[in-house]
């Protein structure tokens, strides 16, 4: 597991270092309508949604230690003081340190579609992950995610229509802004296929796992009931 950092402005904190749940308004007290990036990449659309909002709070995530320190070295140059930077794992983090139904949006570009059958518990987004990204959204909040691996966005769009309290549309051609990502701007200049989805949380879901992973465990609870 990748050791969690945190940086906001000039300061840098360890996992040690923070209360659990991240306190955010402890690290940007001045924030409201809070956004999240999970895999940011170098930070470009990140770093310029932080700078045309300062009064919003930011918070990206990121695995790679390159990247990580790249967008933190950006940020300190504008002097962003709205945004924390996340280097660790990202489910890890969905499912012990970032707050829950913090976010008014979260943004998933191009995420790692692991196609590998060994390498597919990997994913963000699977039926037994999904729940860990979604309740970060308040009720109203959305999700925008982009992919050009259309099988796998086949999928993910398939287990989002599927899992309750949220409404799913795909995004026509590109989003109202252009490219949001060095990727996306490389796959438009190419002609590569992309699927983009908006999608919104419309109510608090009764239980936020996913219905098939919710039938499991019930399944393993009666029989276990059944053992007694």
């Amino acid at each position: 597991m990748i050791p969690v950092a945190a940086s906001v402005g000039d300061a840098e904190y360890t996992l040690r270092d923070l209360a659990v749940p991240l306190d955010l308004k402890h690290l940007v007290p001045a924030a409201t309508d809070w956004e999240v990036e999970l895999g940011f990449g170098k930070g470009r659309y990140l770093l310029r949604r932080a700078e045309s909002r300062t009064s919003h709070g930011f918070l990206g995530v990121e695995m790679a230690g390159a990247y990580y320190r790249l967008a933190q070295q950006r940020m300190r140059r504008r002097k962003l003081t709205n945004l924390v930077l996340v280097h660790g794992e990202a489910l890890y983090l969905l499912s012990g340190v970032l707050p829950r139904a913090f976010a008014a949006a979260v943004h998933v570009y191009f995420p790692d579609p692991w196609p590998k059958a060994r390498h597919q518990k990997r994913r963000l987004f699977d039926t037994e992950t999904v729940d860990l990204v979604l309740d970060l959204l308040a009720v109203g909040g959305r999700l925008y995610f982009a992919t050009d691996f259309l099988e796998y966005g086949e999928v993910v769009q398939g287990i989002l229509e599927s899992y309750p309290a949220v409404e799913v549309a795909e995004v026509p051609g590109c989003w109202a802004n252009g490219a949001r990502t060095n990727y996306e701007a490389k796959y438009l200049r190419e002609g590569r296929p992309i699927l983009r989805l908006e999608v919104q949380r419309v109510s608090e879901a009764k239980v936020s796992l996913h219905p098939e992973i919710e039938a499991r465990v019930l399944a393993a609870v009666g029989t276990r009931q059944e053992a007694q």
